[in-house]
C-alpha cells in the first residue's frame, strides 16, 4: 500500500457538511474550539506578575499589562488568525499539516523547497504533541488550585484530584465523545459569559483599568522592560495559547462559525475578565496569589471551581481529539506507520479513538502533572512549543500567499513579515524559560520528527529497492502464456506498493502453488494532500491484458480507508469484484538495514523496528480477515 502527497484530485468536499445550520456550528465551535483559550484567564495574570518577571505590581504596570494581553488577543488571534490564516484552507480544511500540504503544493515545481516545507510542517506537527500534553496538565491543575483559595488545608490535595480527573478523561475517551459533545457548547458558553459578567462587575469597581484599551499602554508596558521584557512576553503569551485550534478545526465548522464565535462571544469574554482581574488587583494586590477566583465572593467559589474544571476537561478533550485527528492524517500521509484508528460514532466521521495515542498521551500527561506540580510551573513549559508552531504556520502561509493566492511577493512579505516578528517576539520571551521545563516540549518534538522523518524516508528506501529488485509488471503480462498456467475460479487483489512491479506475493503463489486466479487485480492505495476525495474519483481501473487488472484507490488525508467498498466501483469500468469470492494476497516486508545505504545505519535499524510493530493492513483497510492470504518477503535498504 502506498503513502504519498500528490497532486489534488478535482472536485473535493469544500467544507464539512454545513447541513446543520450556522448557530449550531457557531455553538459547536465555542465548545470546542476555544476551550483552550477559555481557560488562559485561570494563569495569565497571575504569571505576568510572578517574581521571576520583575514587574511590579502597581496600577501603572497593571494598566499597561492588561493592555499587552488585550492587543496581543486582537493582533494575533483575531488579525493573524481569525482574518487571515482561515483564509488558508486546504479545501476547506486547517491545521498544520493540511497548511503544509498546501504550500508544498504551491511549490511542487521546486523539489528541494518543497521537501524542506514538509520537513518544518512536519516538525510543527510534532510540536502539537507536545501541546496535547500540557494543556490537559495546565488546566486542570489550574482549575484544581481553586481548592487552595476556597481553604489553605485543601492543597496537598490539588494535585491528586487532577490526576484523578485526567485519568477518568483518558478512561473514556475509548467510547467516543458523541454524548457528551452535544454538552460542550453550553457549558463553554456559559464560562464565557461567567468570565465576562465577572469582569463587568471589577471593571465597574475600578473603571480606571479601561485605559488599558488604549494600545499606547501596551507600548509603553513594553519598552519600558529593557531586556526584562522578554520574561513579560513569556507569561503574555499564555493568553494566546490555544489560537492554532482556530485553524486546526476549521474542517469541523468552517471558517464563518468560528470567526462569528470569536467575535461575538469569545473576545468580549476574554477582554472583560483581563480587565477585571486588573480592577481587582488595583483594589487588592493582595489577590495576586489567584486573581481569577478571587473575582469571585466567597459563597461562589465552589460553583466557580466546578465550572473552571468542566471547561478545564474540555479544553483538554479538545486537544486529546486534535492528536487523534493528526495522527491519523500524519498515518495517511506517511509519516507515520499504521496504527489502530477506531471509529465512536456511526454519524460523525472526525470522531476517531487512537488506543496507542491515548495510553501514551495518560501516562505523559500524568508524568508532566507529577514533575511539574503547579499550574505556575507548567507556565515555563507551555508557551516555546506554541509559539514555534505558530513561526511555522505564518512562514508557510507565505507561500501560501505568495503562490497561490499570487500576491505580490512585496506584499506577501509584508503581510506575513510583520505577523514573523511578533511571533519572533513572543518565541524569545519564551526562549528564556528554556531551562525551567521549556526543554521539555522541545525534547519530545525532536524525538517526534526523529521518528516521522526516519519512517518517510525509509518508505522511500524501500519503495527504491522493490522497484529496483523487482520484475516489470507490463513485461510480465506481457510475456505470460494463460495456457501454460492452471487457474483457480476466484478473484486475487495483490496489495502493492508499487503498481509497476511484479507483487512479491504473485510470485510466491506460482512458485509454491503454480496456479493463477480467474482475475487478478494488483491494487494500490494513494493518499492525496487534500482532505477528501470524493466517491466518483474513488478509483481508477486499467486493464492490463491475461485477465489482469491495474486498480488504483485514491483518498484524501481525512478520508477512512475501505478498501472492499472501494473495489466495489470497479464494476463501473467492467471489473466484477465479487465480495465473497475474493482473496487478498499481501506481501509482508521484514526490512533488513546494509550497511552503505540511504540512512545512518542507526535510523535503518529504527526503521526496520518501526515497521515491524507497525499495524495490521488487514484492519486499518478493512479487509476480511477470512480471506487474507499473507506471505512475507525481505527487502534490504
Amino acid at each position: 500500500m502506498q503513502h504519498e502527497m500528490t497532486t489534488p484530485m478535482l472536485g473535493a468536499n469544500s467544507n464539512t457538511a454545513n447541513k446543520q445550520g450556522l448557530a449550531a456550528l457557531t455553538l459547536a465551535a465555542i465548545g470546542v474550539v476555544y476551550g483552550d483559550i477559555g481557560t488562559s484567564p485561570l494563569y495569565t495574570v497571575k504569571e505576568i506578575f510572578a517574581p521571576h518577571t520583575g514587574v511590579p505590581l502597581d496600577a501603572y504596570h497593571l494598566t499597561g499589562a492588561v493592555s499587552a494581553i488585550f492587543w496581543a488577543l486582537m493582533l494575533v488571534v483575531t488579525i493573524k488568525y481569525v482574518i487571515l490564516i482561515l483564509r488558508a484552507d486546504n479545501r476547506g480544511e486547517g491545521g498544520g499539516l493540511a497548511l503544509t500540504a498546501l504550500a508544498a503544493r504551491a511549490v511542487e515545481h521546486r523539489s528541494a523547497l518543497r521537501r524542506r516545507l514538509l520537513l518544518l510542517g512536519v516538525f510543527g506537527a510534532t510540536l502539537f504533541y507536545g501541546d496535547s500534553l500540557i494543556t490537559p496538565a495546565i488546566s486542570v491543575l489550574g482549575a484544581m488550585e481553586g481548592l487552595e483559595v476556597a481553604t489553605p488545608a485543601l492543597k496537598p490535595y490539588v494535585v491528586p484530584a487532577t490526576m484523578m480527573i485526567l485519568t477518568g478523561l483518558f478512561l473514556v475517551q475509548r467510547v467516543g465523545t458523541a454524548m457528551v459533545g452535544r454538552f460542550f457548547g453550553p457549558i463553554i458558553v456559559l464560562w464565557f459569559v461567567v468570565l465576562g459578567v465577572t469582569g463587568v462587575w471589577h471593571i465597574a469597581q475600578q473603571p480606571a483599568i479601561l485605559a488599558a484599551l488604549n494600545p499606547l499602554h501596551a507600548w509603553e508596558f513594553l519598552s519600558s522592560r529593557g531586556w526584562y521584557v522578554f520574561a513579560a512576553i513569556g507569561a503574555i503569551v499564555l493568553a494566546v495559547t490555544g489560537a492554532e485550534a482556530l485553524y486546526a478545526d476549521m474542517g469541523h465548522f468552517g471558517r464563518k462559525p468560528i470567526q462569528i464565535a470569536w467575535a461575538g462571544l469569545v473576545l468580549p469574554g476574554l477582554a472583560l475578565n483581563y480587565l477585571g482581574q486588573g480592577a481587582l488587583l488595583m483594589e487588592d494586590p493582595s489577590a495576586i496569589d489567584n486573581p481569577f477566583y478571587r473575582l469571585f465572593p466567597v459563597t461562589w467559589l465552589i460553583p466557580a471551581l466546578i465550572l473552571a474544571t468542566l471547561a478545564a476537561i474540555i479544553a483538554s478533550q479538545a486537544v486529546i481529539s486534535g492528536a487523534y485527528s493528526l495522527t491519523k492524517q500524519a498515518i495517511q500521509l506517511g509519516f507515520l506507520p499504521r496504527m489502530s484508528v477506531r471509529h465512536t460514532s456511526a454519524r460523525e466521521i472526525g470522531q476517531i479513538y487512537v488506543p496507542s495515542v491515548n495510553w501514551a498521551l495518560l501516562v505523559g500527561v500524568l508524568a508532566v502533572v507529577i514533575f511539574f506540580g503547579s499550574s505556575s510551573a507548567l507556565a515555563s513549559a507551555y508557551g516555546i512549543a506554541v509559539t514555534l508552531t505558530m513561526v511555522i504556520t505564518t512562514f508557510l502561509t507565505y507561500f501560501v500567499v505568495k503562490e497561490t493566492w499570487r500576491m505580490p511577493a512585496i506584499l506577501a512579505f509584508g503581510v506575513t513579515g510583520f505577523f514573523l516578528l511578533v511571533d519572533g517576539l513572543l518565541v524569545a520571551g519564551c526562549a528564556i524559560k528554556f531551562l525551567d521545563g521549556g526543554w521539555f516540549p522541545l525534547l519530545l518534538s525532536l524525538v517526534l520528527f526523529v521518528l516521522m522523518s526516519t519512517w518517510r524516508r525509509g518508505r522511500e528506501l524501500l519503495m527504491e529497492s522493490i522497484r529496483r529488485e523487482g520484475l516489470s509488471l507490463q513485461d510480465f503480462v506481457g510475456n505470460l502464456d494463460p495456457r501454460s498456467v492452471n487457474r483457480a475460479e476466484r478473484t486475487a487483489v495483490y496489495a502493492v506498493a508499487d503498481p509497476e512491479t511484479v507483487p512479491q506475493a504473485l510470485l510466491h503463489n506460482l512458485k509454491h502453488n503454480q496456479v493463477l486466479h480467474t482475475r487478478n487485480v494488483i491494487l494500490t492505495v494513494r493518499f492525496h494532500d487534500v482532505p477528501w476525495v470524493p466517491m466518483n474519483q474513488r478509483i481508477d481501473v486499467q486493464p492490463l491484458g491475461h485477465s489482469f487488472w491495474r486498480v488504483q484507490v485514491n483518498y484524501g488525508f481525512k478520508n477512512t480507508p475501505d478498501i472492499p467498498k472501494a473495489l466495489q466501483l470497479a464494476s463501473s469500468f467492467g471489473l466484477q469484484i465479487p465480495q465473497f469470492e475474493t482473496s487478498y494476497f499481501l506481501s509482508r516486508e521484514t526490512v533488513v538495514p546494509t550497511p552503505g545505504g540511504g540512512m545512518a545505519d542507526w535510523r535503518e535499524r529504527l526503521f526496520a523496528t518501526m515497521s515491524q510493530n507497525a499495524g495490521g493492513v488487514v484492519e486499518y483497510f478493512r479487509l476480511p480477515g477470512n480471506a487474507v492470504v499473507e506471505l512475507g518477503t525481505r527487502v534490504a535498504i
